[in-house]
């Protein structure tokens, strides 16, 4: 592991791909498939754990453990994102990767109705160590792309989708058959392997600068940029429904009476469509835009949200699955090169992002409790599908503000350009 040194000029060109670019694009593709695919993946744990392993505690209390897990995920982005700014992107990558190792094999230990054992290890430590590689890991790849960033963000989005499409089908099968015990340590051994492979492939580029801006400084200059603020809010107060449909999906299709093999797929179901739709706005995103395209998803994510509340039949959760699916894969792809896009330099990408996502985090962290303590122990389900679907909305209202705040923003520009051509030729 090493520091990069500030000594080095930096370049004015970007590849756009080479070699050691693709390569990084593919070792935090594999990041986030330990990372948020890891994450993903609760709502199969969820179902397990309220069902099986963890009976002497609520659906409210387990959801505690993904949802830390997530919101850790994030609001450790505020401090690996300023690393990251300073130099130490392979310290926390590596570092990262170590400890998410080690929790992932403590988890391996986790006795039964043994909440605060899963927690630790799960939930915070697992959390933590996420938190460490995930915006370092897409921040490194803006080092390397500029014109074709988004389709490479969205690229490595799609690796937490391809992550919570293959770890659920392993983990259905084995913790159904073989137990608790095997399916986590199948889990922990793959993760590993691909954890070690994923810090190998990938490399910095640019040195870090002299010097960094002050974080108060950081705060006050963001906090000036009111398209930025609203963007935040609206991550924030939409991460709090969220993650709803990925925590309770696939317990939810278990008790209105689905077989377990329709059930233990709904959630796999769902992740493999987040995977096309994680996909496809990096080859629109340059016509259509961003803003516009995530706010898009984001709309899509809430109806749905509110559409859970007829969910009875095979064919009622198939169509969910599929169509949140979507939504959500074109939310999360996006929202990294929203806030980055923000950016006034290439120097302010791991703070814009840091701040982002810990502010969104908020709503992670909250949202899963909320819900579950909503659904009760009697399962009425309509309340958290309310619930979440209101915040979505309100989520969404406040991106359409910072879309209409974007829209002022571009044309007092061109309108002050237009005014500079005309002096020029006077």
């Amino acid at each position: 592991m090493r520091k990069e040194s500030p000594a080095n000029p930096v370049p004015l060109d970007f590849p756009e791909g080479g070699l050691a670019g693709w390569a990084t694009v593919l070792g935090a593709f594999l990041v986030q498939f330990c990372g948020f695919g890891y994450s993903a993946s609760f709502g199969v744990y969820q179902a397990y754990y309220t069902t099986v392993y963890i009976t002497n505690e609520t659906a409210s209390t387990i959801s505690w453990i993904g949802g830390v897990n997530a919101s850790m995920s994030i609001f450790i982005g505020l401090i690996s994102g300023r690393l990251f700014d300073k130099g130490y992107f392979y310290h926390m990558v590596w570092g990262g990767a170590v400890l998410d190792i080690v929790c992932l094999w403590l988890l391996c230990l986790a006795k039964p109705d043994s909440f605060y054992q899963n927690f630790l290890a799960q939930g915070l430590g697992c959390g933590i160590a996420q938190g460490m590689m995930y915006l370092p890991c897409i921040a490194v790849v803006s080092h390397y792309f500029r014109q074709r960033r988004a389709l490479a963000m969205t690229i490595v989005a799609s690796g937490s989708s391809m992550g919570s499409i293959i770890q659920p089908i392993m983990l259905n099968n084995l913790l159904n058959t073989n137990g608790f015990k095997t399916a986590a340590v199948a889990n922990a051994a793959l993760l590993t392997g691909i954890l070690v492979i994923a810090c190998a492939l990938m490399r910095t580029r640019l040195p870090p600068p002299p010097t960094l801006m002050p974080f108060k400084t950081a705060i006050i200059k963001f906090s000036k940029d009111g398209a930025y603020v609203m963007g935040c809010l609206g991550l924030i107060i939409f991460s709090i429904g969220y993650y709803y449909p990925l925590f309770y999906i696939q317990l939810d299709a278990e008790k209105h009476g689905l077989s377990s093999h329709i059930n233990f797929y709904v959630l796999v179901i769902l992740n493999v469509f987040s995977f096309l739709g994680r996909l496809s706005p990096g080859f629109l995103a340059n016509k259509v835009g961003v803003p516009n395209l995530i706010t898009m998803g984001m709309f899509g994510c809430s109806v749905v949200m509110l559409g859970m509340i007829g969910a009875k039949s095979v064919g009622s959760f198939i169509v969910i699955a599929i169509l949140y699916g979507y939504c959500a894969g074109t939310f999360i792809s996006l929202a990294n090169p929203l806030l980055a896009g923000f950016a006034t330099d290439q120097m302010e990408v791991g703070a814009r992002m840091g701040i982002g996502f810990t502010l969104s985090g908020i709503g992670a962290l909250v949202g899963g409790s909320i819900e579950g303590a909503l659904l009760t122990t009697d399962y009425v389900w309509w309340k958290p599908a309310v619930f979440s679907g209101v915040f979505a909305l309100a989520g969404v209202a406040l991106m359409v503000v910072m879309l209409i705040m974007i829209y002022e923003r571009k044309k007092a520009k061109a309108k002050a350009a237009a005014t500079a051509n005309a002096s020029e030729k006077a």
